[in-house]
């Protein structure tokens, strides 16, 4: 997939791009039937500590699931992070965020490199892929435009509402809601301030997120980060290091994507 000068300029000035209809509709709906089996077999939790609203994270994916698993290798997707972030780059999280009809809690404010402290965030990107039709009524992803060229790093304190996330208060007085259907994605650098809000519909809403990061920038102590023993066993996706998988899962995962679709929903 070829990006445009828009998009492209898009990105690297505002730090953040939405494309709609990435996946298609089979896509979605594999990637929705795992994520309900991995809910079914209780590969996640609820972060909420207070209160009876509910944030189910499963994280990570990779390790439950050949389908989430093939997804980064994806042609398509490497496509676009390759012209965002540049190579080598690595898979470094994955994760799947569903919020229940009526009763699903929001994700407060934050930026991503509060977590992965990168000396630049622009060498990482987030791929927030809508699983459900995502509208501000249930809670879609709020971002604020420009946010990376500031570093709100020193804002942020621990979230008590939750049992690990972070937080802070920016002035959101810009932000934009990310309001796409199923299988629109949002690419966003680790700098950029985002949240999400409730889920106050009827129906279920959920987001599946890829964090990438140029191989060069990693940061070798935040192995806890990673879902790997350490960071130096995160995936290579793209670049020369890259073996398709091979290296890091002893068999070839490039190339999968369209027949694990096909298995899942069979």
């Amino acid at each position: 997939m070829k990006l445009s000068i828009s998009q492209k300029k898009q990105f690297f000035d505002d730090g953040y791009l939405i494309i709609n209809n990435f996946f298609n509709q089979l896509e979605v709906g594999a990637m929705l039937k795992e994520m309900y089996c991995l809910i079914e077999n209780k590969h996640g939790r609820n972060v909420v500590v207070s209160g009876e609203t509910i944030n189910y994270q499963i994280q990570p994916l990779v390790n439950h699931s050949n389908l989430f698993r093939a997804l980064p290798y994806y042609s398509k997707v490497k496509d676009v992070v390759s012209v965002l972030i540049g190579i080598p780059y690595v898979r470094q999280i994955d994760q799947i965020f569903y919020k229940p009809s009526n009763i699903g809690a929001g994700t407060k404010w934050h930026t991503d490199n509060s977590y992965f402290g990168i000396s630049d965030p622009t060498k990482g990107t987030g791929m927030w892929i809508a699983l459900h039709d995502a509208s501000v009524l249930n809670g879609t992803m709020y971002i604020i435009p420009g946010g990376h060229n500031y570093d709100y790093s020193s804002e942020h304190q621990r979230d008590i509402d939750t049992d690990h996330l972070i937080s802070f208060n920016p002035d959101d007085s810009k932000a934009v809601p990310v309001e796409v259907d199923a299988g629109g994605v949002l690419f966003f650098n680790y700098g950029i301030p985002h949240c999400t809000k409730e889920n106050i519909t009827d129906t279920a809403r959920a987001g599946c997120a890829y964090h990438f990061l140029r191989q060069d920038y990693i940061d070798y102590e935040s192995y806890h980060h990673s879902g790997f023993e350490s960071m130096e066993d995160l995936p290579v996706i793209a670049g020369p290091g890259s073996t398709g998988g091979m290296k890091e899962y002893g068999t070839l995962i490039e190339g999968t994507w369209e027949d694990e679709v096909i298995k899942v929903l069979n």
